[in-house]
């Protein structure tokens, strides 16, 4: 399939077209994912997810704060920057807050739970980005990250998405614009649902380097993410719409 691509100026972000159209969206896994039918209109999702390199660019811009303080676990970026070999990495211990600041500096949006999830299973709808088969050498997870705790973002291509995303599963979970609420399915809009109109809590999607096989699903939605709460399992990438 060959699929439109365009660079973001600001940030350097490749992202990939998403064609109009239905999808089956939920796995029915999970009490808060049922299966439903929802119609998006033609958006655009980074292909990765941002990097310390790009993060980095936006702090010196801006002088947003860096990611060198987190709730849980540790940061990498100490004194305003990060070891040179984790410049292709994803940048972690960064808030939905924080997230938010970069994609309005960057002309961009944090992609909706929606928008993610059409991406990251692809025109066949997989329950995995690569197939319906759970294969731990697809993505990095509990089962293979050794003692790295992220991967460069260009890991894993066999496990891309069908519309081409990388890492959808594993690596880091990923910032969403909505608002997580577990009964939202039951009364979600049927053409480019947003979310919930408030909440305590933001959706995160895709797994990480410490999930397993039911985290990894593209359907499974993440809960009880704090806005403010910075974690070095927590990432994020990129869409316009």
């Amino acid at each position: 399939m060959s699929m439109k691509k365009i660079t973001n100026e600001k940030d350097g972000s490749i992202l990939v077209e998403i064609p109009s159209g239905e999808f089956e969206m939920g796995d029915g896994e999970d009490d808060d994912c049922p299966k439903h039918n929802v119609c998006l209109d033609t958006y655009y999702i980074g292909v990765h997810t941002v990097t310390n390199r790009q993060y980095k660019k936006f702090v010196d811009e801006t002088g947003h704060r860096p990611p060198d303080i987190a709730e849980w676990g540790y940061p990498i970026w100490k004194d305003g920057n990060y070891p040179e070999k984790y410049a292709n990495h994803p940048v972690v211990c960064i808030s939905w807050e924080d997230a938010m600041s970069y994609c309005e500096w960057a002309g961009l949006s944090l992609p909706t739970e929606a928008q993610w999830e059409k991406a990251a299973r692809g025109s066949q709808e997989y329950k995995y980005p690569w197939g319906n088969d759970w294969n731990s050498s697809k993505c990095l997870n509990y089962m293979n990250k050794g003692l790295e705790e992220t991967c460069p973002i260009d890991s894993y291509p066999e496990g891309v998405s069908g519309y081409g995303l990388y890492n959808t599963s594993g690596n880091v979970l990923e910032w969403c614009h909505d608002w997580y609420d577990e009964d939202y399915y039951k009364s979600s809009q049927y053409q480019n649902p947003k979310g919930p109109s408030d909440g305590s809590y933001r959706v995160v999607r895709g797994g990480s380097w410490g999930s397993g096989i039911s985290d990894c699903r593209c359907a499974c939605r993440n809960d009880f993410n704090l806005p403010s709460e910075r974690a070095n399992f927590r990432g994020f990438r990129v869409a316009l719409a």
